[in-house]
């Protein structure tokens, strides 16, 4: 009991807001765990605790200390407590409160996974659950003291791991026999309870129950995660009836109840989502196809409706509305669409499966399946056809019963309504219409959709879900209607506001819609018009403004070459609002002005991208100079306002790094108009760059993919120093009192450190930072007063370069190049120091790296040297590194004589990439691909007719066929095979090594030869063909291999 008290008084701690206190409390549990009763200690305070504060810091601890122990390879404590912890785990679930159940299920969750799951050795489980459920309260009567609730959570929990696939390598893997036995003597059983809880709903609509409505969702989640992936033999027998029930809960509840309870809500999308798991089998669809039309029109079409309860939304929330009902990709409001669990959603979900069914396989039309699974998309509509789909024989015919609101219509409220759920259900078929011709569509555009736009400004809740709709189906719209729905897009995108009536959903559906269609590559005939709509109503709000930019991104980068030319004019037209948000010390900035950041670095992007494909002409590139110098200028204007501004307003050393990758780009902007000295002082470039260099400097914040353009930025910084006067590049100049707080490095400084920390990032940080090393030292023009900022650099760098390599060395990959190619560079500068630090990271570690390099100088590594400046590094790297092991007398260490010869190797191939350069010139490469071009544009007008009709050969997989491929995926994932460190663009990095490029690496390796060539040559012996190919290539070095021709 002593102990017990003890681990009580100190989980009491634990929520001490004194930190210290927490620390030493919690030190002192880390403690404590070791002992055999501790697990037992922290389920009886859970449950039986002085207050709930201490129950739910028991449960907590319990299940954070249950996952170390499950995750550890060790022998664990829970294991060792075995059959009885597990008994009283399953007492306390059954019996406890609802806010501690949902802690301690994740205890249970990770016991059953290792031991039930995975090893299938608690057979105990399913006997007692199956007791616990048919002995529970709401079942067995009010005096159980186990609850029905609970014990169908823990049976929920226990099915979770069973939703996916348990083993993805198997391409038909059979139900697992522990669903299969809870299937038998859980769910069986149960589904004939569920049952009788459906009746008693049914009987209480206008009193609902919260306990039989828990039941309701908790089972319908159960079965949900049940049938998901596989399908359980037993289940199959009982499916119609379990769906019967569903069907009668979908078609009971009322749409129309302004304060529908969100567990209402729950259960019908998940009685949607079940039928529509159950109806994706062949099972299913025969026991669910004979419902179709009853639950298209009792249960999904009125789910669709518009009701009160939407209306209310929409004018008190309408970022809920947008967030329900027209989920785009526009705006954070839109969230995850996974997550949105609304009825509506799950019955369009439910409805796009039945619109692409076409019932069970036959015999016949499995054969006919098998047949055409390697025909052309020209032929599938006329092959699908023969088996019409329930979209065609039902849904649209069903929606066609509807007639689209009209002028008169206005006034009449359940025609507006029902239009409404139409259009909802038009947004659902997406998959079932891009099966169909295009003069379908188009049909349907013009008759269904579009003209609704005449009638907009009377009904902003239609045209909303009309753009909802378009947006939706980019994928399938046809190209003829682009102008048509670009300009009805465009008018919804500017639709005031009513007297009475928001209509922010409309445009911001609108923006989405344009978003998506441009995503799907569906572009309006002109770009311009739609540009300039966003601009002008940019600066209006602030909230709506944010969506425009985001919209202006995407517009940017579908439209580039058409709008680069008005680049600098839309850089200039946004200057103004966006320096109007601007504010002093943002920690972070506001939304819209992060994406407005992150719209100008696309404009800034695209600019540079059309820049470097367009500038040929003399005028033509008079023309871009001065675009450029107009962007640099606003972009430079909104960087000071940014940057600079906090630092003479504010005691801090730099300004927050919010969008520090969008914000880079716009810098690189800025440096690429830079023509002058005059203009680095005209645009404070120097004083900018120290401030961004400081910022990435302490930025950690990595993402996967993105984060590029600093590497960008760092290599324009370094031609610039190079090229003209930049003031604080290498040493930081200090400034005379009084002056504002300033950074105390200096630029290359900052981004030195930037780079140390990048090599222990992501392989694609990796890669570029590794790339920078190379830059930065040979680069710049280090004099005698900074070569000590050379030497700093080169030791930081090696010491990152080689923690990493330590990291990877056991796997060679993609990552051995950039690293050890980096140490290279460092050791080339400072040989004496680099080794210093491999030897103090590692003991052995100059041995460690320089077997590494002849590893990767072997022409066998597959991601080995392969561009002339990498093997150039290495050939003058070998030379130095045996010289200096020479000088200090290790004439006898093996790995010399294997360095020598894997330097006449790379020596000999850096020669051969040379001469095919010579021998293959760029003019010739250019005749063959215009010869090429001309081959294939004839052979395209060979195949014109051929394609007329049908797009480039599209090989239809069979389920089989399918399940294989992605359980060969899943094993090559597990393997590792398939997962790639850094992107192929990456590996193709050409290394700059500025000044150490001019070096003549014959001399270097003639010098070598001639000052050791009797410890080197003389008795050695060589593999023979490495001697032949060697003089073969440099005959002039025939003198001191005399004794090997």
């Amino acid at each position: 009991m002593a102990e017990l008290t003890q681990i009580a008084d100190l989980l009491n701690q634990t929520l001490s807001p004194d930190a210290n206190a927490v620390r030493a409390a919690t030190d002192a549990l880390d403690r404590l765990c070791l002992t055999s009763n501790f697990p037992f200690y922290l389920l009886s305070i859970s449950t039986r605790g002085e207050d709930q504060g201490q129950k739910v810091a028991a449960a907590t601890y319990l299940k954070n200390f249950t996952r170390r122990n499950m995750d550890s390879s060790s022998a664990a404590t829970i294991s060792s407590v075995g059959k009885e912890f597990k008994e009283q785990l399953m007492q306390a679930l059954l019996q406890a409160e609802f806010h501690i159940l949902k802690i301690l299920v994740e205890v249970f969750q990770s016991v059953a996974v290792a031991e039930f799951v995975k090893q299938n050795s608690w057979p105990e489980l399913v006997p007692y659950l199956q007791s616990a459920i048919q002995n529970s309260n709401l079942i067995n009567g009010s005096s159980s003291a186990c609850s029905t609730v609970n014990a169908l959570v823990v049976l929920h929990a226990l099915l979770r791991p069973f939703q996916y696939f348990l083993n993805p390598k198997v391409p038909k893997e059979p139900v697992p026999l522990q669903l299969e036995l809870i299937a038998k003597e859980i769910l069986v059983p149960l589904l004939s309870i569920f049952h009788q809880f459906v009746g008693k709903a049914l009987a209480t609509l206008d009193r609902a129950e919260i306990e039989t409505e828990k039941v309701l969702l908790t089972v319908c989640k159960c079965l949900h995660f049940a049938v998901k992936s596989y399908m359980p033999p037993t289940l199959i027998p009982l499916l119609p009836s379990f769906c019967c029930d569903l069907i009668a809960i979908l078609g009971s509840l009322r749409f129309d109840d302004l304060k529908l309870p969100f567990l209402s809500e729950r259960v019908l999308s998940l009685g949607f989502d079940v039928i529509s798991n159950v109806l994706e089998t062949g099972p299913g669809w025969r026991l669910v196809s004979p419902h179709f039309t009853t639950l298209l029109e009792s249960a999904i079409f009125p789910a669709l409706v518009m009701n009160e309860k939407d209306i209310s939304e929409w004018e008190e929330d309408a970022d809920e509305y947008i967030r329900k009902n027209l989920p785009s990709d526009i705006d954070e409001i839109s969230g995850w669409r996974d997550d949105l669990f609304t009825a509506r959603k799950s019955a369009i979900n439910l409805l796009g499966v039945i619109s692409m069914s076409k019932g069970p396989p036959t015999e016949s039309a499995a054969d006919a399946l098998s047949a055409s699974a390697k025909r052309k998309k020209g032929q599938k509509n006329k092959k699908s056809n023969q088996r019409r789909s329930m979209g065609e024989l039902l849904v649209l015919p069903f929606l066609s019963k509807f007639p689209i609101p009209s002028d008169s219509d206005v006034s009449q409220k359940q025609i507006l309504n029902d239009y409404f759920g139409v259009l909802m259900a038009y947004g659902g078929l997406q998959d079932f219409l891009r099966e169909q011709e295009p003069g379908y569509v188009t049909a349907l555009l013009r008759t269904r959709i579009l003209p609704l736009y005449a009638t907009a400004a009377l009904v902003p809740y239609l045209v909303a879900s009309a753009n909802w709709v378009l947006g939706e189906l980019g994928s399938c719209l046809p190209e003829e209607m682009s102008a048509d729905v670009y300009s009805q897009l465009l008018m919804a995108l500017v639709m005031p506001d009513k007297q009475d009536m928001s209509c922010y959903p409309v445009r911001i559906s609108s923006a989405g819609a344009i978003t998506t269609l441009l995503d799907n590559e569906y572009m309006p005939p002109d770009f311009l018009p739609l540009v300039q709509v966003i601009i002008g109503n940019i600066g209006n709000d602030e909230s709506e403004s944010s969506i425009l930019l985001q919209l202006l991104s995407s517009v940017m980068e579908a439209g580039d070459e058409e709008l680069a030319i008005h680049i600098p004019h839309i850089v200039s037209s946004l200057v103004g609002p966006i320096s109007k948000w601007l504010i002093p010390n943002p920690e972070p900035w506001p939304q819209v002005v992060e994406r407005a950041i992150a719209a100008l670095a696309v404009i800034g992007q695209t600019w540079e991208d059309c820049r470097r494909e367009e500038s040929e002409s003399i005028d033509s590139l008079e023309m871009w100079d001065a675009g450029q110098a107009s962007i640099g200028r606003s972009f430079a204007a909104l960087l000071q306002q940014a940057w600079l501004t906090p630092l003479s307003t504010l005691d801090q050393h730099s300004p927050p790094s919010s969008c520090i990758e969008d914000s880079s780009t716009m810098l690189k902007s800025v440096m690429l108009s830079i023509n002058g000295n005059d203009m680095i002082e005209e645009l404070k470039v120097s004083e900018l760059l120290l401030v961004w260099a400081e910022m990435i400097a302490e930025w950690h914040a990595w993402e996967e993919s993105e984060d590029l353009s600093i590497f960008d930025v760092i290599k324009e910084a370094v031609y610039l120093a190079r090229k003209y006067r930049l003031k604080n590049f290498i040493v930081k100049d200090m400034p005379s009192p009084p002056a504002p707080p300033v950074p105390e490095r200096s630029i290359i400084e900052g981004i030195g450190t930037f780079i140390s920390e990048a090599i222990k990032q992501y392989p694609s940080a990796t890669l570029r930072a590794c790339s920078c090393v190379h830059i930065l030292l040979h680069c710049p023009s280090y004099s005698l007063e900074t070569e000590g900022v050379k030497q700093s650099l080169a030791t930081s760098f090696s010491r990152a370069a080689f923690s990493r390599f330590r990291e990877v060395k056991g796997n060679p990959g993609s990552l051995w190049k950039p690293l050890l190619l980096a140490i290279s560079s460092c050791y080339l500068c400072y040989p004496d120091i680099v080794e210093g630090v491999l030897e103090k990271s590692e003991e052995g570690g100059l041995k460690i790296w320089a077997s590494s390099l002849c590893h990767l100088s072997n022409s066998s590594f597959e991601a080995g040297l392969t561009a002339e400046s990498e093997m150039k590094l290495i050939v003058m790297t070998l030379a130095q590194l045996i010289e200096q092991l020479l000088r200090k007398g290790k004439s006898g260490v093996d790995s010399i004589q294997s360095c020598f010869t894997f330097l006449l190797e790379v020596f000999i191939r850096l020669k051969e990439v040379r001469d095919g350069k010579e021998d293959d010139p760029e003019e010739e490469v250019a005749e063959n691909d215009e010869e090429n071009n001309e081959d294939e544009a004839s052979d395209d007008d060979d195949s014109e007719d051929y394609d007329e009709d049908s797009d480039d050969e599209e090989y239809e997989e069979t389920e089989e066929e399918f399940l294989d491929r992605y359980a060969k995926a899943a094993e090559a994932l597990e393997n590792g095979s398939t997962i790639e460190e850094g992107d192929d663009e990456d590996q193709e990095v050409e290394m700059e090594l500025g000044p150490l490029g001019d070096v003549d690496e014959h001399d270097i390796v003639l010098s070598l030869i001639d000052k050791y060539r009797h410890i080197l040559i003389d008795g050695q012996s060589f593999p023979s063909n490495v001697i032949v190919n060697f003089l073969n290539a440099f005959p002039e070095f025939s003198l001191y291999f005399q004794q090997y021709r």
